[in-house]
């Protein structure tokens, strides 16, 4: 949920509390301080190395192990936008980066604090009124994850069910523009992000993304819909909103009992087989039945019941609805790639925002190359070995043409990236699970009935 569980390992271990600041001035004096720190160290290090004879390089001063260590405690600390945009952009643009800028905010997918005791207080004072505590029964305060937007504790709904109730941290909501435009400028000016990148439809998509999953309220919607949809699936396992514990900043729901997913990578193959195969199961039927995709790719947003073999669901913060249009596009990109129909994949990506360059150009040929490889698992109608796969490799190898062509920086597709991001996470945790799955078989009722799923 917006990273939580993930982070909760760290938040349980160390109990790291650090007061967020809430007020606009306070976080801009926070980053202003941040890039008179950093600028500092470049000026300390680079004397350093013209004492020494050397003609120091900025982008070498700029990427220091302090500098970064700098970077990524206090955008952290200050959690919301600052702390979530660093991490919306190591995974959704990682391979357009520097290389060592994705690396330092990659870190922060494992970077969490919690609330002081007293900040607490306040803000479920402000979200479920003066006489709180009547409500809440055994509530721990200190939570079990905390993130970037909110953090979670567990507690007992009145008539003893256990529950958890999700809350958010003071002021990120009113400062996302502002921290978003701020962080920007930042490694903008740092030179850390190339100059010929346009980042404004990102950084708009960020914004978008942000104040949606701040709002607590659309995210109990998006839950309630989810369980529409798959309650009856005894497959899964899903938490349910607790109206009377929930506001727009506090949402509260029931408790569902649930391992990592990752500890069924220690299960017998079938049953690694079967849960892998039930995930990229589950994205089809988000994306061409309900056209509703929880986009986060975070491993802790699902975890495992090994009494029941269910596969329990979390955090819907990050859902995101997507147009029959745009759905049917990627649909013809799929069947066109199945069918090896090099045309048809060329008009079906132009069709939904693909950039692929001029006709039979090396960078449109490296292009369809890299959508090869990435659709193997999709395309080959077998069992596909997920823990033995050579496409991340292969995938670098053919990045690294792209890397100096300048058409290449540029921001994708802002619906398809969040396919991508899914898809990609997906693979990752298939990977992980070291799975063998036909993901081709999965996939091709959906190609031959898609007319009548929308």
């Amino acid at each position: 949920m917006d990273q939580e569980v993930d982070k909760s390992r760290s938040v349980t271990t160390s109990g790291k509390q650090r007061a967020v600041p809430k007020g606009r001035v306070q976080r801009f004096g926070k980053f202003a301080r941040l890039a008179g720190g950093v600028a500092g160290n470049m000026l300390a290090r680079g004397a350093a190395q013209l004492a020494t004879g050397k003609r120091p390089r900025v982008r070498n001063l700029l990427l220091t192990p302090k500098n970064a260590m700098r970077l990524t405690t206090q955008l952290a600390e200050m959690r919301g936008a600052a702390m979530k945009l660093g991490q919306i952009l190591s995974m959704d643009t990682g391979d357009l980066l520097p290389q060592e800028l994705a690396d330092i905010l990659a870190t922060l997918r494992n970077a969490g604090y919690a609330m002081p005791d007293a900040q607490l207080q306040e803000v479920l004072a402000d979200g479920l009124g003066p006489n709180f505590e009547k409500k809440l029964k055994g509530l721990e305060s200190r939570p079990f994850a905390a993130a970037s937007i909110g953090q979670v504790h567990r507690l007992s709904t009145r008539d003893g069910r256990a529950a958890v109730l999700k809350v958010q941290y003071p002021g990120v909501r009113e400062s996302i523009d502002s921290d978003v435009d701020n962080l920007a400028s930042l490694l903008r000016v740092s030179g850390l992000l190339p100059k010929h990148m346009d980042m404004s439809p990102l950084l708009a998509e960020a914004k978008s993304q942000l104040h949606e999953e701040a709002d607590y309220e659309q995210e109990a919607r998006y839950l309630n819909a989810f369980v529409r949809a798959l309650g009856d699936d005894e497959r899964f396992l899903l938490p349910r909103v607790i109206p009377s514990l929930s506001s727009s900043r506090i949402l509260g729901m029931t408790f569902v009992p649930g391992q990592p997913i990752e500890d069924v990578a220690h299960a017998d193959a079938s049953e690694r087989n079967r849960v892998a195969a039930l995930l990229f199961e589950l994205f089809l039927v988000e994306l061409f039945q309900l056209r509703l995709v929880q986009t986060d790719p975070n491993f802790a947003n699902y975890q495992y019941n090994p009494e029941t073999g269910q596969v329990v669901l979390l955090d819907f913060g990050a859902s995101r609805r997507f147009k029959a249009a745009l759905v049917r596009g990627f649909r013809d990109l799929l069947a066109r790639a199945i069918a090896g129909d090099r045309p048809g994949m060329i008009n079906a990506a132009e069709s939904i925002g693909y950039q692929l360059g001029p006709d039979n150009s090396s960078y449109q040929q490296t292009l369809l190359e890299l959508a090869d490889i990435a659709l193997v698992p999709l395309t080959v109608n077998k069992p596909y070995d997920f823990g033995r796969s050579p496409i991340p490799q292969q995938l670098m190898q053919r990045l690294e043409r792209l890397r100096s062509n300048s058409t290449f920086w540029q921001v994708p597709p802002i619906d398809v990236a969040y396919i991508h991001r899914k898809i990609g996470g997906l693979f990752m945790l298939a990977t992980r699970l070291n799975a063998e799955i036909n993901v081709h078989e999965l996939l091709l009722p959906w190609l031959d009935e898609y007319d009548t799923a929308l």
